[in-house]
């Protein structure tokens, strides 16, 4: 062990954790574990005797996870497929409002599909979802707070009931596969998945991974019991820079004992399933580079089936093969060769079939590895006890969804008190309160992600027919003295005693999320209409009490020096009563709900202090791992410093335009006939102008692009409210860059532009037109005349007749333009 990572481990087993937790000495290896599942020798025999009986095309078919917009019934019959999912925002036929009833009537339509194969003995399907915080993809059903806020209540116990809870929901809508607990140990709170770790420190992850997996799968014999998966193995949560998908660089004593941890009682626990992770790991210290995890038989076979002694089967995430070097989406025998045995391959599951099937007969895959692969999911689901979904005594029950109370209560346990000076909270409730801020009033603020949709965008307040918003809840608790005003705007603040803003985050999810290297943690930076509504309010005589609804902790220097008290609440969930319960005083005047949260993760303070987690050196956060006032306490936080720097954390040339993490600089807009459209952040939606159509589409990963569909004339543009400069640092042989498809050669010109300015690029779209995945560079110097220091739009495509392609990952590169394969203004 080096002396570094000691001084790390020895540091974290001083730092402050559940009185509970046993501290013990680091581990220098991966641990053997014995599952709570036992072996079972008639259960082995029998599925051994399925396996005996197969063909080849059949046990490839049971290795096959298909999407359901993707797999009906009759294909799940006719391909032998051993699984389906939904992803974030999929459901039933495409409805949204989809009943319980309505999943249940597919799912039983998939598994009956299932048990009417030709095969020797019929192998039940199974459905597998992301039901991250609840039943998250059903309308109606109750969504807990996301697991930071989890991480911040502290309390093991609940967390079980919550699993439990949330298998109910589950099978009440004819699933019995659940895409949770997510173990990552976030070490760079720029990560857009912040939100579902529980904490920096892997014991809080420890502690609640046996639980939670206790909680979901039980004994198998209940209705209510599904099954667990831990996920995203291994270090999804230490990526270099917070970078979604990217490289973690951990010495392996770290990616033992940091992110290892959660693992060790997940499987102790008996997690009948492990999801690979999308990331990389190269080990600095040795210079090891164990590449990605989808690929990587040390880590997947040695490790975790060897070592650790998993029995269970191994699922890839949406697409996760492609993530291996000389692989794609329908193909990759280095991933089943390392140890993958079940591929979610959601849209090209029928080339992958194919394709694997010749993999085996051509040698590219051990048959033995493909006997393995389904032995082990054979296993797994008859271990699970599957059954027609409508036998489950939950089965279309839309009661079964719900779990308010619960939900609640974990809400009042999640929140945290970062500063009260003079002791403004709690608040009578008989005083006269104005409410300010966007999130007060949105369930889709204080959802987050992974709701409804997978970005949790596009979410309305009427999505939620069982849920409140905060301000719901302090209207609920003090009526009508309870005064809405989302800017701030039109309302003198001297005619209340005291004001409430509720402002954070919107929605995000993976990819999205992330906080570029470009950009830096400073809250207000990225949603300055936050900044601008609490101005409106502060100094006017009246206390403020901010309550900041975010996926992780962030730069607010400035939102603290305008806030008398300020509450971190996380992504609550849906009952924002749990909020009021904690800040308004009960009708007694006496405190209603305490307030008892912890930091889990370190809050920074300053605008670039990241990576920080509790035992790095010289560690000082502004609010340690473990702060929390409780209303019994004083202490006075007073006025901080504030920096207003836009300056990157990262190291990085890019300037973005168009992609996953930075979304909201350049919105994207479609114009033809006169009309013009916004593009919004709804990944589901379809936009149609005269002449365009716009559909969301994957270019490099899920929803990452614009495919748009030309008729006639007309643009897409990436559009700014006002005109920005190019940073100097793009200037530099930088240039326009972005991934497209052409899946149709264009009819007449086309035309790229930036500030302005023109590029011919019609012998580029047709020279590319069928032949997969392109990056365009095109050289700064070619649109000459365009005022770097003021552009406004800095990608245009303009086309005159048809014309099909997808576009993402628009960026300004520098040193770009001199790659060999850049276009110059020559050309």
């Amino acid at each position: 062990m080096t002396p570094r990572m000691n001084r790390y481990l020895v540091a974290l087993v001083a730092a402050p954790l559940l009185a509970t937790t046993a501290h013990t000495a680091p581990l220098t290896d991966w641990p053997k574990i014995q599952g709570a599942v036992a072996p079972d020798a008639q259960l082995e025999a029998r599925v051994r005797a399925i396996v005996a009986g197969m063909t080849l095309e059949q046990k490839v078919g049971q290795m096959t996870q298909a999407e359901i917009k993707q797999a009906t019934p009759e294909d799940v019959r006719k391909y032998y497929l051993g699984s389906v999912l939904n992803g974030g925002g999929s459901w039933p036929k495409g409805n949204k409002y989809a009943t319980p009833a309505d999943w249940l009537a597919l799912a039983d339509a998939y598994y009956d599909a299932s048990m009417g194969t030709d095969m020797h003995t019929k192998v039940p399907v199974i459905w597998g979802i992301d039901a991250m915080h609840g039943n998250s993809n059903v309308m109606g059903a109750t969504l807990f707070p996301h697991n930071i806020g989890l991480g911040a209540a502290r309390d093991p116990q609940r967390i079980k009931a919550m699993a439990q809870a949330v298998g109910k929901a589950v099978r009440a809508t004819g699933i019995n596969w659940v895409f949770a607990p997510t173990l990552a140990v976030v070490r760079d709170d720029r990560w857009g998945r912040t939100y579902e770790s529980f904490s920096e420190d892997p014991r809080i992850v420890q502690q609640y991974a046996g639980v939670y997996v206790a909680g979901l799968q039980g004994d198998f014999r209940d209705d209510a019991n599904v099954v667990a998966t831990a996920k995203h193995y291994i270090g999804d949560g230490g990526t270099d820079q917070g970078k979604d998908r990217g490289v973690n660089r951990a010495t392996r004593e770290q990616m033992i004992n940091i992110h290892g941890a959660g693992y060790y009682p997940a499987l102790r626990a008996g997690a009948q399933t492990v999801m690979a992770s999308y990331n990389s790991w190269r080990d600095d210290a040795t210079g090891k580079d164990y590449g990605k995890m989808h690929g990587n038989g040390e880590l997947l076979t040695a490790v975790l089936k060897g070592k650790m002694g998993f029995d269970g089967f191994v699922v890839t995430d949406w697409n996760g093969i492609a993530e291996v070097p000389g692989c794609g989406n329908d193909s990759c025998p280095q991933a089943i060769n390392a140890g993958i045995d079940m591929v979610m391959v959601p849209d090209d599951w029928k080339k992958f079939i194919a394709n694997t099937v010749a993999q085996v007969q051509d040698g590219r895959i051990p048959l033995a590895r493909i006997d393995d692969a389904v032995t082990r999911i054979l296993r797994v689901k008859l271990r699970a006890n599957l059954k027609r979904p409508s036998t489950s005594v939950h089965a279309g029950k839309p009661d079964a969804l719900q779990a308010r109370e619960l939900a609640r209560k974990l809400v009042q346990e999640s929140l945290v008190l970062l500063k009260n000076d003079g002791g403004t909270l709690p608040l009578a409730r008989d005083r006269n309160i104005l409410v300010v801020g966007k999130s007060a009033d949105s369930m889709a603020n204080q959802t987050g992600g992974w709701t409804l949709t997978w970005q949790g965008t596009d979410n309305k307040n009427s999505d939620f027919p069982n849920g409140d918003t905060i301000l719901a809840g302090l209207r609920a608790a003090a009526g009508d003295r309870i005064v809405y005003s989302a800017d701030a705007q039109g309302v003198n603040v001297a005619d209340f005693d005291a004001v409430i803003a509720v402002i954070g985050e919107g929605p995000y999810a993976e990819g999205d999320g992330d906080i570029g290297p470009a950009a830096n943690l400073r809250h207000s930076a990225r949603y300055p209409e936050d900044l601008a509504v609490l101005k409106a309010v502060a100094g006017q005589g009246r206390p403020v009490v901010t309550v900041f609804v975010a996926g992780r902790p962030l730069y607010a220097n400035d939102l603290l020096n305008l806030s008398d008290s300020f509450v971190a609440a996380w992504l609550p969930g849906s009952e924002g009563r749990g909020v009021a319960d904690v800040l308004l005083r009960g009708a007694n005047g006496k405190v209603n709900a305490p307030i008892t949260g912890k930091l889990s993760f370190s809050w920074p303070k300053s605008v670039c202090q990241t990576p920080l987690n509790v035992g790095d050196q010289a560690y000082a956060p502004l609010f340690a791992y473990g702060y929390g006032l409780d209303y019994g306490t004083r202490r006075r936080v007073g006025r901080l410093a504030e920096d207003r720097s836009t300056a990157g954390c990262g190291k990085t040339n890019v300037f973005p335009v168009f992609n996953q993490s930075d979304r909201a600089t350049f919105p994207l807009y479609i114009q033809s006939g006169g009309e013009r459209l916004a593009l919004g952040a709804d990944l589901n939606a379809t936009y149609t102008l005269p002449t365009l159509a716009v559909a969301t589409a994957q270019v490099n990963t899920q929803q990452d692009a614009k495919k748009v569909t030309w008729t006639g004339p007309g643009f897409i543009e990436a559009k700014a409210a006002g005109p920005v400069p190019l940073p100097a640092w793009v200037t530099q042989e930088g240039a326009l860059t972005f991934d497209m498809v052409v899946s149709a050669a264009p009819q007449g010109a086309v035309q790229v532009s930036l500030g302005g300015v023109a590029v011919d690029m019609a012998d580029e779209f047709v020279r590319v037109a069928g032949k997969g995945r392109r990056t365009v560079k095109i050289a700064l110097p070619c649109f000459k005349g365009a005022d770097l220091s003021k552009v406004d739009s800095p990608f245009r495509v303009t086309a005159q007749a048809g014309l099909v392609v997808a576009f993402t990952n628009i960026q300004v590169v520098g040193g770009a333009a001199a790659d060999p394969d850049a276009r110059r203004c020559a050309n």
